[in-house]
């Protein structure tokens, strides 16, 4: 796989950093997760293809035996406010003085910076510091915040993930490392990039809701079906529209011009009706075939079964079961490979990867006892 062979140490947090690295790990990564001793089941929903350490941090002995593992590893993932690891001695800057080629990402919602630098926060304010979360909303309704996937995930976790490998791809040409501060409200803003460099062109010129991507245009909207399901239509281009109105049995002469911003209202009205009185799967017999932008609205059960993405095996099981996306993208010589494992529980590896570190059993022993480590799970053998 593309990152085999690198060593990663993620410091156990919420949803951002599990999800970098998970993205790490199922690309080929050897992600080590360090978490706190007594803390309990994990809360990481995006652990697979990690093993899990448990660390009393709160002993100087775990200090040290955290920095032994951070300088002996090609990436630390930190999602910590600011501060905190400095406070332990394991800031980036002292342990790069250890390991100068060691990659230290730090990913946090306001950065290393600014007034905001050690505020609390969460992807809707962070989301609604980037300015998208004023962009998102129907006409004449308050912003909403898209789930959790924008700050969060795509501007947190994903854009982690790029800055880190890009450090990797450098460093291949330096054999420096460096520190990656990674902003959720600026990854946020930068994957919103096309809002910004398209407001001059008019896309965004009207009121939140009125615009043809902000679900203004009814030919850019979803619509209820006759069994209480939804389709997605997409029809922007003259071409799509106007199979779209074929599909719909309408004529584009008895009907407002399709960019009368005006009559926008009129139109949904039609196409509401319309949609409504057949089923999704009749207007799939319809749309399926054609340019006309129209797809149907799955649900998280009914995804993997569509034959699209089965075709594709966009979805995979693990050991238990349950159902995820695959990895993406897809890379021809070497793909990443899900691990169908459930995640690991908390100090599962704790022995195992020690040895890996170059430690003896003795001195793993020593500190099981001390309770400067745990391992949980069957007994490891030392």
């Amino acid at each position: 796989m593309a990152l085999a062979g690198v060593r990663v140490v993620e410091l156990a947090g919420l949803a951002p950093a599990p999800f970098c690295g998970m993205i790490l790990a199922d690309f080929g990564a050897n992600v080590v997760r360090v978490d706190r001793t007594k803390a309990g089941a994990s809360m990481d929903t995006q652990a697979r293809g990690k093993r899990s350490v448990a660390i009393n941090l709160k002993t100087s002995e775990g200090v040290s035996l955290l920095r032994k593992l951070c300088v002996q590893s090609d990436v630390v993932l930190e999602p910590y406010r600011k501060g905190v690891m400095e406070k332990l001695g394991l800031g980036p800057e002292d342990l790069l003085k250890e390991n100068p080629s060691l990659v230290y990402a730090r990913l946090t919602g306001y950065g290393q910076s600014g007034m905001y630098a050690t505020a609390a926060g969460h992807d809707i304010n962070y989301l609604a510091m980037s300015g998208l979360l004023s962009c998102l909303g129907r006409s004449g309704e308050k912003p909403y915040a898209p789930l959790n996937l924008l700050a969060d995930f795509a501007g947190g976790g994903l854009t982690c993930a790029l800055g880190i490998v890009l450090a990797l791809l450098e460093r291949t040409k330096s054999g420096k490392g460096q520190i990656i501060d990674s902003s959720m409200v600026e990854g946020a803003a930068y994957v919103g990039s096309f809002i910004w460099k398209s407001r001059a062109i008019g896309l965004w010129n009207r009121p939140r809701g009125e615009n043809m991507l902000d679900s203004g245009a009814p030919f850019y909207d979803t619509y209820r079906t006759a069994d209480d399901e939804h389709v997605a239509v997409g029809a922007i281009e003259p071409q799509f529209y106007k199979q779209l109105l074929q599909g719909l049995k309408l004529d584009e002469d008895q009907l407002p011009p399709q960019m009368s911003f005006s009559d926008w209202p009129e139109l949904r009205r039609i196409f509401s009706e319309r949609f409504a009185s057949k089923t999704q799967a009749d207007w799939l017999r319809i749309f399926d075939g054609t340019d006309a932008c129209v797809t149907p609205v799955l649900s998280l059960d009914q995804v993997s079964s569509h034959p699209h993405n089965s075709d594709r095996a966009s979805f995979v099981k693990d050991s238990n079961g349950e159902e995820s996306p695959r990895p993406a993208p897809l890379l021809s010589r070497t793909p990443a490979q899900a691990c169908v494992n459930p995640g690991p529980l908390i100090g599962e590896h704790t022995v195992e990867v020690l040895k890996e570190y170059g430690f003896k059993s003795s001195e793993i022993e020593k500190m099981l006892t001390a309770g400067v480590v745990e391992c949980s799970g069957v007994k490891a053998k030392l």
